[in-house]
């Protein structure tokens, strides 16, 4: 066996460097944060064929004094944490101190920097060797300039795994995409062999926030996005998250950032994808950028070399504050006024409110403390203390809402909560209903109007204050039942069964000790398991609602869930799957005539029924068009 040696500096800076330098984007990732972390507000990037030939980053952050230069190309020199302390509550971007040292080892690296208060600037080049680097006088503004070249030219093994240029590029502009997203009050400039990509300026106001987001992600995304602002618990969660009918076919735009680090973890994964399941055809993937801030001292950054991944203390906290935001924005997606708020808070009097087709109104943007250093945030809906007058101006508006639901509640169909299926429905004169109608009186038309005709039995046209929408009976009537349903099953506590025979299903012993921590998951939805050995357990009560269900391998995927995740949804993902499918036989089908007041009916009751905008598979239910888009159809005006 060989003796053990020392490695050289360059040998291990080279090894570094596999696991920091993964491609050119990993280059600039590394720079970039350097530069946000010395307080750079503005950012210059100019690469050259995809970033393999040359990386040019300029920056006006505070800079780097003459004598820590050489040892910046050091490994494990950073000017960042000093203590474990520092280590536990990390509160920049880079801390490792190996990003330059790594670089270095593997192109030809320049670094200029004129440290803050200083009247000269210095530089120091570094091509693959030894850290003995020499230092010389050079001009240069307050800031840093990094210029690396031939990435991989000495490790001619690792360029061969390098893609095409364009391929690199599109890696290289996501990492930009991405911490432009994280640092609105810094501006962002990207050129590709001598053509400008983005140029972002600082964020100071609502248009230029706007701006950025529809810059980076589409115009799209703006339009069909809810804000969220919401805090509970020492966690703070604000941002952006699209409506269920704005999904994608990939998981592409969804931003989630922590502290101002973005991440990629599969606990906020698993909320987010719970929080959306009942509105989404499979699949399908929502688009979000989210941002969750929280005590430094509660989340450990240093899990991963490329600090993609994070690990929170208690990771139980944090599912369940994202689940439940998230689901309580979407759940109170409803058709509302124009005048309503469309933003989320935790303010009690707060609504949410905006249509699948609907435009957002304006938001302004307001100063507000952040541990990312931003001064601003999006105002959602009214002030968090909302004043007397705002008060009562969305009590009025609720009391209307509740008396148009009044007015049809005789017309309201009756449903059996167990199977789905409709009793009856009963019709009430629809004469006095729509006297304000007749009359031209709109000042109190609710939110989807009144309904006027119904087109092959399948769609139902009605009129609304400014323009026409189109409702999807089956798919509204559908979500509405489902709804109904869910409330049913959970307000009785779900009835149980007691199995003639319990089910003895073998099992690990760490799954059995999960399973006897986990009792009360499974009793929340009916089941009683119990541990019967050092390996076993035993189902002995099941929902009624899961009783013909394949219960073993049910509870085997619960188990599963809960190691994986902490965490499982699918004993309600189940019993809500069976309830969505009687609701989806027991809604109105095609080709049904309905009268007028039925019509009005269904569209008071999606009023105030949660994600009234999907159906049960993910489907919108209702579109809008405005009188302009009519205008627009006829070339009305020309």
């Amino acid at each position: 066996m060989k003796r053990i040696n020392l490695l050289s500096p360059r040998l291990a800076n080279q090894i570094a460097a596999g696991e920091v330098v993964e491609r050119p984007a990993s280059v600039v990732k590394e720079l970039l944060e350097n530069s946000l972390d010395a307080g750079a507000s503005q950012l210059d990037i100019d690469v050259e064929q995809g970033g393999v030939r040359r990386i040019k980053i300029r920056d006006n952050g505070v800079g780097i004094v003459k004598d820590d230069l050489s040892l910046a190309l050091s490994r494990h020199a950073t000017s960042k944490i000093v203590t474990l302390d520092d280590l536990e509550a990390v509160n920049t971007l880079g801390f490792r101190g190996e990003a330059l040292a790594s670089i270095s080892s593997v192109s030809r690296m320049h670094l200029t920097s004129q440290a803050e208060n200083e009247s000269e600037a210095w530089r120091v080049e570094a091509e693959g060797k030894d850290m003995a680097a020499a230092i010389r006088p050079a001009s240069h503004p307050q800031g840093t300039t990094i210029d690396v070249r031939d990435l991989f030219f000495n490790t001619p093994a690792r360029r061969k795994f390098l893609r095409t240029e364009k391929t690199e590029f599109s890696h290289l502009e996501e990492v930009v995409k991405r911490l432009a997203l994280s640092r609105y009050e810094t501006g962002f400039r990207l050129s590709h062999n001598g053509k400008q990509v983005y140029d972002l300026r600082p964020v100071t106001d609502q248009l230029h926030a706007e701006h950025r987001l529809a810059t980076l992600l589409g115009k799209k995304f703006i339009e069909n996005t809810l804000t969220l602002d919401v805090e509970a618990a020492g966690l703070r969660l604000w941002g952006w998250i699209g409506l269920p009918t704005f999904s994608r076919s990939q998981a592409d735009l969804q931003y989630f950032f922590v502290n101002g680090r973005v991440v990629k973890d599969k606990l906020v994964a698993h909320a987010v994808r719970q929080a959306y399941r009942d509105v989404l055809y499979n699949g399908r993937h929502p688009t979000f950028v989210l941002y969750l801030e929280l005590d430094p001292s509660t989340v450990d950054v240093n899990v991963h070399p490329t600090k993609h991944e994070v690990r929170f203390r208690d990771g139980r906290l944090v599912h369940d504050f994202l689940f439940s935001r998230i689901h309580k924005a979407i759940a109170d997606v409803r058709p509302e006024s124009d005048s309503a708020p469309t933003g989320v808070t935790d303010s009690q009097e707060n609504t949410v409110s905006i249509g699948a087709m609907s435009e957002q109104s304006a938001l302004p943007l307001v100063n507000r403390p952040a541990n990312n250093g931003m001064d601003w945030m999006r105002q959602t809906g009214v002030a968090s203390n909302p004043t007397g007058d705002s008060i009562r101006n969305q009590l009025d508006g609720m009391q209307r809402l509740s008396g148009y639901a009044q007015d049809f509640a005789s017309a309201t169909e009756q449903v059996d909560p167990e199977t789905g299926e409709i009793k009856s429905i009963s019709v009430p004169s629809s004469e006095s209903v729509f006297t304000q109608v007749n009359e031209g009186n709109y000042q109190k038309v609710p939110p989807l109007g009144y309904a006027v005709a119904q087109i092959h039995g399948v769609y139902i046209l009605s009129e609304s204050e400014q323009g026409l929408i189109v409702v999807d009976m089956h798919a509204a009537h559908e979500r509405i039942v489902y709804e109904r349903m869910k409330n049913a099953f959970y307000e009785k506590s779900i009835a149980t069964q007691p199995l003639l025979v319990p089910i003895n299903i073998s099992v690990s012993q760490s799954e059995a000790d999960l399973v006897e921590e986990s009792g009360a998951v499974f009793e929340a939805f009916g089941f009683r398991v119990e541990r019967t050995g050092l390996e076993s357990v035993m189902v002995r009560e099941v929902p009624i609602i899961l009783i013909r269900g394949d219960v073993e391998n049910l509870v085997r995927d619960v188990i599963s869930d809960l190691s994986a995740n902490g965490v499982s949804d699918l004993l309600e993902s189940r019993a809500n799957e069976l309830m969505a499918s009687m609701a989806c036989h027991g809604a109105v089908r095609a080709n049904r005539k309905l009268t007028i007041a039925e019509m009005n009916s269904l569209l008071r009751d999606m009023e105030v029924t949660e994600r009234s905008g999907q159906c049960n598979h993910g489907r919108p239910t209702w579109a809008y068009l405005s009188m302009n888009d009519l205008d627009k159809l006829f070339l009305r005006g020309r």
